[in-house]
């Protein structure tokens, strides 16, 4: 008995380290690989900039010379096509910033999706301007009462329904305005617009009815199509939903002086290999946030950086309530060893630099103060910069006042935004 309870003792001994070991196995296999560093030369330049120009709160940096290379980016893909570019507000809502991209691109066709920027763009230019979505009737009643109705009435609102075509009129006629109709189209995203032919055909009669419209052409937006399991299926078939949706309109009114839009800063670049449109809005690509990061896009550079300095840098995170979890957390993930407490926070937007920075899903988000972890290998102390890049440009660069400009040297100037706006 004793020989066998001391084989059996043994094996168990045997069965028990190997437990052991395969589960240290397995823990460290799933310890996460440390990602701290340092600042690249480039953001090292950028962070003596903002040093040199005083610049010590949140600030929303744009490089112009990057910038300049996302437009020398669009004017070669769009060059063979002759496709003209309609400049998109909200992604780029400051003044020069709208200036220096149509410029670059010689163009004065502009994208706008709300009252307010719509507003501003009609005070100050002579443009060509084209409602990215539709707007409700109130506001639509807003707006002719601010601009004037010989201003809306240059202006090609953006058109989904039936009652909506109705409202827009009932509501032009009682100031003496006309509604030039740009019609939605459904290509695919379903995210509204006339759905089919019929629905397109019986739209454009009611707007010959009315006699306070004319239709200025057709808007389909395709962002969905990079998303889907064959993009160039899903092109082809969007193409086709248009090329229908175009015919109708050629059947009833003509195209001549059309607006046939397409596109956005997603498929910009399959559009100008061939489509059916005759014309492209693109706006994020110019500054191309990190949600802009795709293939089609692979010759635009970001050029957008949100920096903030460091208020605080802890030798060593410790979860409020939990630190006796502190040294398990920084072993199975280098990244949370430090912890840094930066000037506001909770953008839309995600660390660039340095690198290996990252959100603490443990301690939550904050907009004021908010922490963010890093490995030992990050050394940033107090008063020190931290960089984002935004998720979005439109949801984030109206967050942050007058944009700073960047030239790889020195901040230049500034660049005021548009005022607030949803």
């Amino acid at each position: 008995m004793t020989e066998t309870g001391g084989r059996w003792t043994r094996r168990a001994a045997m069965i028990g380290g190997g437990v052991v070991l395969a589960g240290g196995a397995a823990v460290l296999a799933s310890r996460k690989p440390d990602r701290g560093g340092a600042h690249s030369d480039y953001f090292l330049a950028l962070s003596t900039a903002l040093r040199q120009a005083g610049v010590a709160h949140p600030v929303l940096v744009v490089d112009q010379a990057r910038l300049d290379q996302n437009i020398a980016a669009a004017r070669d893909a769009l060059r063979p096509s002759g496709l003209p570019l309609r400049v998109v507000v909200k992604s780029l809502p400051a003044a020069n910033l709208i200036d220096h991209v149509a410029s670059g691109m010689t163009t004065n066709r502009f994208m706008v999706f709300n009252g307010a920027m719509l507003e501003t763009m009609a005070a100050r230019r002579d443009g060509d301007l084209l409602l990215g979505k539709p707007l409700p009737a109130l506001q639509f009643a807003e707006i002719l009462d601010k601009i004037g109705a010989e201003t809306a009435s240059r202006v090609q609102w953006l058109i989904d329904t039936p009652a909506r075509l109705r409202q827009y009129a009932e509501i032009a006629a009682t100031r003496n305005a006309t509604v030039r109709a740009n019609m939605e189209i459904d290509v695919g995203l379903h995210r509204g617009g006339f759905a089919d032919s019929a629905a397109l055909a019986s739209a454009i009669d009611l707007a010959q009815s009315l006699a306070n419209v004319s239709v200025s052409g057709l808007m389909g937006y395709d962002p969905h199509v990079p998303k889907m399991s064959d993009p160039d299926q899903a092109y082809a078939a969007s193409q086709a939903l248009y090329r229908a949706a175009i015919d109708v309109i050629g059947a009833k009114l003509g195209v001549e002086g059309m607006t046939f839009n397409g596109a956005g800063s997603p498929t910009y670049t399959r559009h100008a290999q061939g489509t059916v449109a005759n014309e492209v809005s693109v706006g994020s690509a110019f500054v191309k946030p990190v949600d802009f990061d795709t293939p089609a896009l692979a010759r635009h550079t970001p050029a957008s950086f949100i920096a903030t300095p460091v208020i605080k840098a802890t030798s060593r995170m410790a979860l409020p309530g939990n630190e006796w979890l502190t040294g398990s957390l920084s072993f199975m993930d280098p990244n949370a060893a430090r912890a840094f407490f930066i000037y506001g926070g909770h953008w839309l937007a995600t660390p660039e630099s340095p690198p290996g920075l990252q959100f603490s899903d443990l301690y939550g988000r904050s907009s004021n103060q908010e922490m963010l972890t890093g490995s030992a290998r990050v050394a940033l102390t107090p008063d020190d910069y931290v960089f984002f890049r935004p998720n979005q440009s439109e949801a984030v660069f109206l967050q942050f006042g007058d944009i700073a400009l960047f030239d790889g040297e020195k901040i230049t100037g500034y660049w005021p935004t548009f005022p607030v706006s949803a």
